[in-house]
């Protein structure tokens, strides 16, 4: 085995990237481009390794995507039409970025807004006071994620369970790091199946590979992903009631009206990619303008009795969880830059022409696992491998429900790691892995009974 394929079989196994769909600079065996696989390993160390050196896991990718494109830029010089390329490149990455920035940011938005009037600490006592144990609401929050997913997003979806099991259990680390791990699961098993369930769903289905109804197939195996660890993991989580709450807690003026332009904001997200075929982060921005103007008019409708703090909006921006959006920025520039040096066009050879389609697609998952899905399926959606329905819903799968097997394998993951403010690591979900594999391997084995693919 050569140099160059020993680079890419290790890049394979790190995960794949977004590339530009014309072509790329193809100088993977480029002393400088290696250099930038070693870079991306190093920078992903320290990401890893964040418990105990308390690193944020967005300064190295930031530092390593910075270099990454220093070097992509010097190889584009010995290659003709290299400036073109790397131009095309370049602003291939920064719309990627800035849709997945944008959404995220105004879920984050909501979520400090909807904390900030009260509403999980509503929440939080509600559930308290009806004598539910920890074990109740592993269950309760878990079945919330998978069903809330398909019709949301699994971001929006693990924010919002996220936030309600941080106010319910803020007192019992061992019961947030497992239903964090569970509400990761069940986010992205649930948006597997649904067509605007996630991004990755609707990348197939906008492609043209699946009917919209062809998705909810996946319905049962998606149920045997979410099943299987939750019934594992159930017995780990202390089985006791937390103390009832005496005191009464009261939503802040206008709770409930942010809950519903929330929900707006989710049915415009939805509304404008499936009958506008808009891009969800622009009805996510429009849902933020509802926010927007509904602050305006608790501002000007306030009275003096209530005291003199406003609801300024802009202080919930500031209050967003920046390591995780400055962490997507430095993945997607680092997997992006290594992209456009050439190594995804090999690693399509050897996946999909060398191994098959069915056993390429479970890797995919796997991959997914290690970065996150939405460049993964990318960057299948580009190779176009020549595949029918069943393997199309079944890399649909894996690289929705894949994604759990690591906390940083999806957006769900890398999230709940920002929010939990180190209960929830990704060490504490990697001791659950074992049992995701599990429900992975299940969920795939239910599909290729249900399809006749066995």
């Amino acid at each position: 085995m050569n140099l160059n394929r020993v680079w890419v079989l290790l890049l394979s196994l790190l995960g794949t990237a977004p590339a530009w769909a014309a072509g790329n600079l193809g100088m993977i065996g480029d002393p400088l481009a290696i250099t930038a696989v070693v870079l991306f390993v190093l920078a992903y160390g320290f990401v890893i390794a964040e418990e105990f050196i308390h690193m944020r896991k967005s300064k190295p990718v930031i530092l390593a995507a910075g270099a990454i494109w220093v070097l992509v830029a010097l190889v584009s010089r010995n290659v003709e039409g290299g400036r073109e390329m790397l131009d095309h490149a370049v602003d291939h990455n920064v719309n990627e970025y800035a849709a997945l920035f944008l959404f995220l940011l105004t879920a984050m938005i909501y979520i400090n807004a909807l904390t900030e009037r009260n509403v999980f600490e509503k929440l939080r006592a509600v559930l308290v006071q009806k004598g539910f144990s920890f074990r109740a609401l592993f269950w309760i929050t878990g079945w919330l994620a998978f069903f809330i997913s398909p019709v949301a997003d699994n971001l929006t979806t693990a924010l919002l369970m996220g936030a309600v099991v941080m106010a319910v259990g803020a007192d019992s680390p061992r019961f947030v790091s497992l239903s964090f791990v569970n509400i990761v699961i069940a986010a992205n098993a649930g948006g597997a199946f649904s067509p605007f369930g996630d991004i990755t769903t609707l990348m197939v289905w906008q492609s043209g590979k699946a009917e919209f109804t062809n998705f909810f197939s996946l319905f049962i195996p998606s149920v045997v992903n979410f099943l299987v660890p939750a019934v594992i993991m159930n017995f780990a989580v202390p089985n006791i009631t937390p103390t009832p709450i005496e005191e009464n807690v009261q939503m802040k003026r206008g709770a409930r009206r942010i809950c519903v332009l929330f929900l707006c904001t989710i049915a415009t997200a939805v509304c404008f990619e499936q009958f506008l075929h808009l891009p969800p982060f622009l009805g996510m921005m429009t849902g933020l303008g509802y926010l927007l103007i509904f602050s305006y008019y608790i501002k000007i409708t306030q009275h003096s009795a209530e005291g003199p703090a406003e609801f300024n909006i802009f202080n919930k921006v500031a209050r967003a969880e920046w390591d995780t959006l400055l962490f997507f920025f430095g993945v997607i520039f680092c997997v992006g830059g290594l992209g456009t040096l050439g190594y995804l066009s090999e690693v399509s050879h050897i996946m999909y022409e060398g191994w098959g389609a069915s056993t390429a697609n479970i890797i995919v998952g796997v991959l997914s696992a290690l970065v996150d899905n939405i460049p993964v399926m990318f960057a299948v959606l580009t190779m176009d491998p020549s595949m029918d329905l069943n393997q199309w819903l079944l890399v649909t799968l894996t690289a929705g429900v894949g994604g759990s097997l690591l906390s940083v394998g999806s957006a769900a993951g890398v999230a709940l790691m920002g929010q939990s403010k180190g209960v929830y690591t990704f060490f504490s979900h990697l001791k659950w892995t074992w049992a995701i594999a599990l429900g992975y391997a299940a969920s795939i084995g239910c599909h290729m009974a249900l399809s006749g693919m066995l």
